[in-house]
């Protein structure tokens, strides 16, 4: 398995690249216009939403502590009077931009995942979520644009050592075997044992535990495409599978 190795710069650099995006497909879609790949939700839901996000984790991450925040991220407020969902986003895409900029990626930090405590978890998890949520609103205006292949194999890997570790699965239930993910853009491949309600991440270049490691699933297609089955926002369906398509129910997140 060869994992990307992404680094602050890398992550910053894609926030950069998706926080514009995500506002300029805001801009063009009609405020309630609804956001098929999250049900229920408007474009102004998901601006909200993802502003509410980012004020949180600038006060998580820039707190300088380990510890658990003694507040949990809650849905932000309407925009004051005179104040646009969009400006409002903005303000708080510029604020936790300004915050990474100069964000020292050892000092400490809590998250919720079984990763080191330091503030670098940050923005490689803000620029997965701005990408994945950007997707999100570009599909609303019909123009859903791929997620950056370096950038969309970081994301698997994300999933695969970040949520999945963490019991983020999007479905209850017991599954056991070896999924292999390839991505056909980004020379990645992925081996996650599942083992009931646990995983483990395989690195095939070290020798492998005494259980049977051979696939029982084999999903191969574009980074993006992969990183978007595993978020749920596209079918399995729509990548090349070979083997039990049951077990994949228990890689996906959300």
């Amino acid at each position: 398995m060869s994992r990307l190795h992404g680094t602050k710069d890398f992550w910053i650099g894609a926030l950069r690249a998706e926080g514009p995006a995500f506002a300029a497909a805001v801009a063009e879609a009609p405020p309630e216009t609804p956001v098929l790949s999250c049900p229920g939700w408007t474009v102004t839901d998901l601006a909200l939403h993802l502003a509410g996000i980012y004020q949180w984790v600038r006060s998580v991450a820039g707190s300088g502590e380990s510890t658990a925040p003694q507040q949990s991220r809650s849905q932000p407020a309407e925009p004051a009077p005179g104040v646009t969902v969009a400006q409002q986003w903005q303000q708080a895409y510029d604020e936790l931009m300004a915050l990474f900029d100069t964000l020292d990626p050892e000092a400490p930090a809590w998250n919720w995942a079984p990763q080191p405590k330091k503030a670098a978890f940050w923005p490689r998890r803000m620029a997965h979520e701005t990408a994945v949520h950007r997707w999100d609103a570009q599909l609303a205006i019909a123009a859903g644009e791929p997620i950056e292949s370096k950038l969309a194999a970081d994301g698997v890997s994300e999933v695969l050592d970040t949520w999945l570790p963490a019991g983020r699965r999007k479905a209850t239930g017991q599954w056991h075997g070896v999924v292999r993910l390839s991505a056909t853009d980004a020379a990645h491949e992925w081996f996650l044992r599942l083992r009931g309600e646990g995983v483990a991440l395989l690195d095939t270049g070290t020798i492998f535990d005494h259980d049977d490691h051979h696939a029982r699933v084999h999903v191969s297609g574009t980074a993006s495409d992969l990183l978007l089955a595993l978020w749920g926002r596209v079918s399995f369906d729509t990548l090349t599978v070979a083997g039990d398509r049951a077990l994949l129910d228990g890689v996906r997140t959300g």
